[in-house]
């Protein structure tokens, strides 16, 4: 939202609450399902193919291929972008074309610099459309590259330093406390299966060891 057009009554000014309450999530939602579609292409078969075929640590290749995927994002989503802008705006300059494209990207959006509103500008509606869609793949594109450096084994080291770390003591006594409560309570209902199993059973008279040998002697 950069700002430059924004709702003036009250009904624009409530229905944009609603459809952003809806659109906002459907939105992420979205670009979470394309990220993890792609990321398995771009990432993860390249790496576990170097890996298995050429016989490189898997490490080092995933780190390679961080920078190198890093590198082509800036190239075509940053530095090619800003220089066609520095072109198509009057006004702007390399710097503030480039300011542009990562206050879009980074989702900051300040609205200080928004294309497409000159008065002199050529195929405004035409103009519009690529730069929606050349956000939308920017947005994706970025969200990739950092689930690519997020999968690294190193940054996954780092991240958790910043993690809550459990008591293993009161684990521990909590699992022994739970084991304790299971065993009596199995073993109090072994116990009343025996009593059961006793009263149900009848009554019968026991024989001495004398009289079961006579009857065998006979």
């Amino acid at each position: 939202g950069y700002g430059h057009t924004v709702p003036l009554s009250d009904g624009g000014k409530a229905f944009c609450i609603i459809y952003s309450v809806i659109g906002i999530p459907f939105t992420l939602l979205f670009l979470t399902a394309v990220v993890q579609r792609i990321i398995v292409y771009v990432t993860r078969r390249p790496v576990l193919y170097f890996h298995i075929r050429w016989g490189f640590s898997k490490q080092v290749v995933a780190i390679i291929h961080a920078m190198v995927l890093g590198f082509i994002t800036v190239s075509c989503f940053f530095l090619i972008p800003a220089a066609i802008f520095s072109v198509l705006e009057d006004d702007w300059n390399f710097l503030e074309s480039f300011y542009f494209c990562f206050i879009s990207l980074s989702t900051i959006g300040l609205g200080d610099y928004v294309p497409g509103e000159g008065y002199n500008q050529k195929f405004r509606e035409l103009y519009k459309i690529g730069i929606t869609c050349y956000l939308l793949m920017g947005l994706i594109a970025m969200l990739v590259v950092l689930e690519t450096f997020c999968e690294l084994h190193e940054l996954k080291k780092f991240r958790k330093l910043f993690y809550v770390k459990k008591d293993k003591e009161e684990d521990q006594v909590h699992i022994m406390e739970h084991d304790q409560l299971s065993f009596s309570s199995i073993s109090d209902q072994a116990a009343s299966m025996k009593d059961d199993q006793k009263a149900n059973e009848p009554f019968v008279n026991s024989q001495s060891p004398t009289s079961n040998d006579s009857s065998l002697n006979n």
